[in-house]
């Protein structure tokens, strides 16, 4: 498989899985207007193109479909995203914790820039970045749809990662 097929696979999966509701999405009809407080956002288990462990929740919008999207990330400390872009850009906004900001393809922790709460960045579409978080950080993206990740190095994709497990005797893929 050519590394642009399977970016193009890494896409299409990120947006079927936000599409099918492995974000919490808010409960308000985004065509009228959303007003979500804090204690009324719903973390699930972040899509399968992140890293295990990581949370999300759905603010407003659907990133499977055009338009804008409001989607706040909680990833654990010491985690993790190796290098990658978006098809579309990408605006974020630190609410809580901190996290180190890396530019370009290959990983460099040495060089990623520390972002802490309220530290904002903005990319351009396919800009290659990774991060490194120092300790559990809540991130908004705001974007537009369709909304995707692919990774510089198709063996990052976590998508493409999973080991089979032993259950009953056999090998079984995990989902």
């Amino acid at each position: 498989m050519t590394r642009k097929a399977a970016a193009s696979i890494a896409g299409v999966a990120i947006v079927a899985a936000l599409a099918v509701g492995s974000v919490a999405r808010s409960e308000t009809d985004s065509a009228k207007g959303v007003i979500t407080s804090t204690q009324d956002i719903k973390w699930a288990a972040a899509p399968a193109s992140l890293p295990c462990c990581a949370e999300a929740a759905l603010l407003y919008g659907d990133p499977a479909k055009e338009g804008l999207f409001a989607l706040r990330v909680r990833i654990p400390k010491d985690y993790y995203i190796p290098p990658h872009t978006h098809p579309n850009a990408e605006v974020v906004t630190v609410l809580t914790g901190k996290f180190s900001l890396g530019m370009g393809p290959k990983a460099d922790r040495a060089s990623a820039r520390p972002i802490g709460a309220g530290g904002f960045m903005a990319m351009p579409p396919q800009t290659p970045h990774y991060v490194f978080s120092d300790e559990e950080t809540v991130l908004q993206i705001t974007s537009v749809g369709p909304w995707g990740i692919d990774y510089v190095d198709p063996k990052d994709d976590p998508r493409l990662n999973i080991a089979p497990v032993q259950k009953g005797g056999s090998a079984q893929r995990q989902e």
